[in-house]
């Protein structure tokens, strides 16, 4: 596998490729962006209107050092044949809301804060950044990038500039210095692309697409002090203009989601290579029938879970995976 990344830099071209032997590829988003401020913003929502708890995605807040040093200790207990452990590939949003600042300017416009600099606000996750360093640090964590704030600033300066519902729905979610729900929001978008926009399928321009590429990947930069070889669009809504500017900053693997189907991996015009997931493992869902999966999915076995930020059932469908597998991780 590494040989074949170093001929992907090298500007080689490949029609197709096979492994020697089954893969299991783990991948999973959203790291490091703030959803619902634990128990104080929970009620601090329902208090002001919101009435949360009607669907898993209410629930969604941030993952602690606790979440993340367990994430590491529970794949540090897998071994392969050689005794090396499985390393998961963390795909990083790269900033959060400013709260605070946005505040002071009347919450009529959106802020970032680099996730290098800290949590906004009265968020709290002490040791975070830490925790995912030593887990690089051990080897059983790859960061991969994300994006900044995931959804669409384009679709979010249109609602307040509106300054209807929508608005008031947003200006509620940032005092309890929360970014948005998705599900209760849908409107609000991905970060490359808009389902409301009429021009170019929603997405972006390349220009603006490059931007944000740029933006997050010099935070990424700082976070971890190397640029990312991988990225997951956000929603996994890209287009080419989206792969020239990963292309362009040296990104070389493209994370695909599950609703592309059971496709093989393949290597683009921009010398990257495209990964296709095929196993969701979503805690927020219902128990999964895991032999159901492993018999639909076909090698390299692409999995995605998001595990702590439900933490209940944080890595028990992850743990269970890797045990039927039986595959090399």
């Amino acid at each position: 596998m590494l040989g074949f990344l170093k001929n992907l830099r090298k500007g080689k071209t490949h029609a197709a490729f096979t492994f020697s032997r089954p893969l299991v590829l783990l991948q999973s988003d959203d790291w490091g962006r703030v959803g619902v401020r634990d128990k104080e913003g929970f009620e601090w929502l329902r208090a002001h209107g919101i009435r949360l708890g009607e669907r898993p995605y209410d629930l969604y807040s941030m993952e602690t050092a606790d979440d993340v040093t367990a994430l590491a200790e529970m794949l540090r207990r897998h071994h392969d044949s050689l005794g090396r452990s499985p390393c998961m590939t963390l795909n990083f949003c790269t900033a959060n809301l400013d709260f605070p600042r946005m505040r002071r300017q009347g919450l009529v416009r959106v802020i970032a804060l680099p996730l290098s600099k800290g949590l906004p606000g009265t968020w709290s996750r002490p040791g975070i950044l830490e925790a995912y360093r030593e887990g690089i640090k051990q080897g059983v964590f790859h960061p991969g990038l994300h994006g900044t704030v995931h959804f669409s600033e384009l679709a979010v300066s249109k609602a307040l500039v509106k300054g209807d519902e929508r608005a008031e729905l947003l200006h509620t979610l940032w005092k309890a210095e929360t970014p948005y729900i998705f599900w209760r929001m849908p409107w609000i978008g991905y970060e490359y692309w808009s389902g409301e926009e009429p021009h170019n399928g929603g997405f972006l321009t390349s220009g603006q697409q490059r931007e944000r590429v740029n933006q997050a990947c010099e935070i990424f930069s700082e976070l971890f002090g190397a640029k990312p070889v991988s990225a997951c669009a956000p929603g996994y809504r890209s287009n080419s203009s989206t792969c020239r500017a990963w292309s362009e900053t040296g990104i070389r693997v493209v994370e695909n989601g599950t609703g592309d189907g059971l496709r093989p991996p393949h290597v683009d015009h921009f010398n990257s290579l495209h990964l296709f997931r095929n196993l969701d493992f979503e805690p927020s869902q219902h128990e999964l029938d895991t032999d159901k999966y492993l018999e639909v999915a076909a090698p390299p076995v692409s999995v995605t879970a998001r595990l702590a930020r439900f933490q209940s059932r944080a890595a028990t469908p992850l743990r269970s995976a890797l045990a039927q597998t039986g595959r090399e991780p």
